[in-house]
């Protein structure tokens, strides 16, 4: 089981493994082993998460995911199958952790008064001083 949110768990079945030649380090062993692991999760049929959750994971992983809702994850840091395949699950779950968090609610707030005017003091000297340039060049013309 991992553990993606509180109280909110994914069954390791329903991950499906997929491996491939990797491009990463390796040396010979890079040409003759697929030690490239992605991680597929079908988000859409998942019975482990609510739909609450399947909207979250799909409006914020929406780049990582294809049209039939199944979710991609791809590691090739590592020499062995073992290794990017546990590095690959390791990177889905932060992933889903990161989405299902909830977001803190922002408070509006106003740009105080002092700060607006001092803003708009120095348009008001930047214009002036631009203004003394122009007429300055003026003369020597």
């Amino acid at each position: 089981m991992i553990e993606i949110a509180e109280n909110t768990f994914i069954r390791e079945d329903e991950l499906t493994f997929r491996t491939s030649r990797s491009s990463g380090p390796g040396g010979q062993n890079v040409n003759k082993l697929n030690t490239r692991v992605a991680v597929l999760f079908d988000v859409a049929g998942s019975s482990s998460l609510s739909e609450e959750h399947k909207q979250q994971i799909r409006s914020r992983l929406s780049t990582r995911m294809d049209k039939q809702g199944v979710l991609q994850v791809v590691s090739q840091k590592h020499r062995s199958q073992e290794a990017n395949r546990q590095a690959a699950v390791e990177r889905l779950q932060e992933l889903l952790q990161e989405v299902l968090k909830p977001r803190p609610i922002r408070r509006q707030t106003r740009v105080p008064t002092a700060v607006r005017e001092r803003r708009l003091q120095e348009k008001k000297r930047r214009g002036t001083l631009k203004r003394q340039r122009r007429e300055g060049d003026q003369e020597w013309a």
